[in-house]
């Protein structure tokens, strides 16, 4: 009975310690709805991956396409703006993350048209991860609590 009270006890002691060094808001894993956007080390990294990935589309400052939510002649929509006043942070991160790997015709299917490709086969988990951390680290911290609430929810 000791033992396994003293192995217990260890193992809670560093994951505390894990925690603690590693800070809140990161996930190696962006499915698990944890995102490094208090990490300034991996924001700075997100933003770089952003601005050579993202940014042709969704803009510098990330305000999107012009008349984002209306589509042009061939039924596409424009890209949408991932600053405060789109709709990102409506979505848990593990959506997030699928409409960054797998790009957005494949997630919402049906006859919906995109131009926004996956880049599962291009950015790592944890470079997808850094850009999400980058995007959420922009918005204001009201928003960003709505966001780890609707984390919170979409967990099992």
């Amino acid at each position: 009975m000791r033992k396994t009270v003293s192995i217990g006890l260890a193992a809670g002691v560093l994951l505390a310690g894990t925690l603690l060094i590693v800070g809140p808001g990161w996930s190696e894993n962006p499915e698990s709805g944890a995102l490094p956007y208090l990490d300034a080390e991996r924001v700075a990294e997100g933003r770089e991956i952003y601005e050579g990935y993202c940014a042709s589309c969704h803009g510098a400052n990330l305000e999107g396409e012009a008349n984002w939510q209306s589509s042009d002649a061939d039924g596409y929509l424009p890209a949408p703006p991932h600053d405060e006043t789109g709709h990102t942070w409506h979505h848990d991160t593990a959506l997030l993350t699928r409409i960054v790997r797998e790009g957005t015709e494949a997630i919402v299917g049906g006859s919906y048209k995109s131009n926004m490709m996956g880049f599962g086969d291009v950015l790592s988990h944890t470079e997808i991860a850094s850009v999400l951390g980058y995007i959420k680290s922009t918005w204001p911290a009201e928003i960003q609590d709505i966001h780890n609430e609707i984390d919170t929810r979409s967990l099992p």
